[in-house]
């Protein structure tokens, strides 16, 4: 790519010629796999009843278009995927890829009634690529605990990348698409607290968002392809994106390897610890003899997880380590529960919580931001145990091979649909990037459990 080029030329450019990279194929396959598990285990939860209802809101009194209907795909099955909190996860970027490329590339496909599962896979790949980039150039970790959202942020871009690929767009086409993405992304939600929080709104809107910005690009719309070279995220945001990063063997080198899978479901942040108390007492120290816990964990994670839980406020239970901690000695299974709140928190649960310290300690960022390290020290009546974990189970140094990702979907989707539905949709899952089973297909099943078609039909 030519070093006239501006850098999002050099993306539309990436995009427009990206293939389907046999030797990602497999990896690809697995992610899909996990995100559909991800759509479909969000469901039966409140922010995912909420999101089905907004979506039977805005089409009530008409007959939808196939355009809107599209949009409204888009926006809804993003979003779903996203809440879920058990979508795979790119660490450096801190961008949560799956749950926004993979629904918005089967929704997308199955609108335009594209069955080809070769540009289904790239346009996946390019999805994941643009995100990963976008996310590590603007330092998705540090920007994070600023109030940047960074897979909010980068979502604009990524559904643009996804929808330009299954378009079939030229490489100016593409980078005018990134372009008009670009200046729809926005950096946050505010506090994402309540039992429905609109950040799970937000993030399906972002969705939309970037493929309006395809459909103009598409219809011939242009924009300001020096956007990153220009003042633009350094004036608005006092963002100054890395362009190295954007640049640095792009066609060749793929983020898609380094995209980790989530072992439970919790917020990343809190996934170190807890797997080190995890392996502590599997070492042979019961639960109820542990006098007191204390987690070292990465500074710039620590006001993230260091507090307690809020009756009907899931995310204070995803984000809490003592509340992690707790159950991870004394309820473990509540870990594979997506909804998460709880009317009410065991006594038990909060008398373990109110033994755990949570120190911040600045040896753990060695390998920060690719890697998120956490210490555990463990108190009983006799005796001291340490752990440090550097890699949870998912993360590309303790990889999920495709029986840890069959495992993974049928503890989350079996308690939700069946164990018999569960394996064909698994099945499904498989046969969508080898050309079993279309994008249409899944998308229909897909609606159907959530009753999509159902509000549709009746308009």
């Amino acid at each position: 790519m030519g070093s006239d080029m501006t850098a999002l030329e050099q993306l539309g450019t990436f995009v427009a010629h990206t293939g389907a990279q046999s030797r990602l194929r497999d990896v690809l396959e697995l992610h899909v796999i996990d995100t559909v598990g991800a759509w479909v285990a969000s469901l039966p939860t409140p922010e995912g009843a909420a999101l089905l209802r907004w979506r039977a809101t805005l089409g009530e009194g008409a007959a939808p278009s196939s355009m809107h209907r599209l949009r409204l795909d888009v926006a809804t099955h993003c979003a779903l995927a996203r809440l879920s909190e058990i979508d795979d996860i790119h660490l450096a970027s801190t961008t949560t890829p799956g749950a926004i490329v993979v629904p918005g590339a089967v929704a997308i496909a199955a609108a335009f009634r594209n069955s080809d599962p070769d540009a289904l896979a790239a346009a996946m790949m390019a999805g994941y690529e643009v995100m990963v980039r976008f996310g590590q150039a603007i330092d998705g970790p540090s920007i994070l605990y600023r109030g940047i959202w960074p897979t909010y942020f980068t979502t604009p871009l990524g559904i643009a990348a996804v929808a330009v690929c299954l378009f079939g767009l030229d490489a100016q086409q593409c980078a005018h698409a990134l372009a008009l993405a670009l200046v729809r992304s926005a950096p946050g939600v505010g506090h994402h607290n309540a039992t429905t929080t609109s950040r799970w709104l937000a993030v399906g809107q972002a969705a939309e968002a970037g493929l309006s910005a395809a459909l103009a690009a598409r219809a011939g719309f242009t924009s300001d392809l020096g956007l990153l070279e220009g003042g633009y995220l350094s004036g608005i945001f006092d963002l100054k994106p890395n362009m190295a990063v954007l640049a640095e063997g792009l066609g060749t080198q793929f983020g898609l390897g380094e995209v980790a899978f989530k072992p439970w479901c919790a917020a990343r942040q809190t996934m170190a610890a807890t797997q080190a108390l995890i392996e502590i007492i599997r070492s042979g120290v019961a639960a109820d003899s542990i006098t007191q816990v204390t987690a070292f964990v990465l500074p710039p994670h620590r006001r993230m997880i260091d507090h307690g839980v809020t009756l009907g406020d899931r995310a204070s239970f995803l984000t809490s380590l003592p509340y992690r901690l707790a159950i991870a000695a004394l309820a473990r299974h509540a870990a594979w529960d997506v909804g998460q709140a709880r009317a009410s928190v065991p006594d038990e649960v909060r008398a373990f919580m109110d033994r755990v310290a949570i120190v911040p300690d600045e040896t753990l960022l060695s390998n920060f931001p690719s890697q998120w390290p956490a210490r555990v020290e463990v108190m009983t009546s006799s005796r001291r145990y340490e752990r440090t974990v550097t890699d949870v189970p998912g993360d590309p140094a303790r990889p999920f091979d495709a029986g840890d990702v069959r495992e993974k979907f049928h503890r989350f989707i079996a308690p939700v649909i069946g164990t018999e539905a569960s394996a064909q949709m698994l099945e499904h899952a498989f046969g969508l990037l080898n050309g079993q089973v279309e994008a249409a297909g899944l998308l229909h099943q897909i609606d159907e459990l959530g009753g999509i078609h159902q509000r549709d039909e009746t308009k």
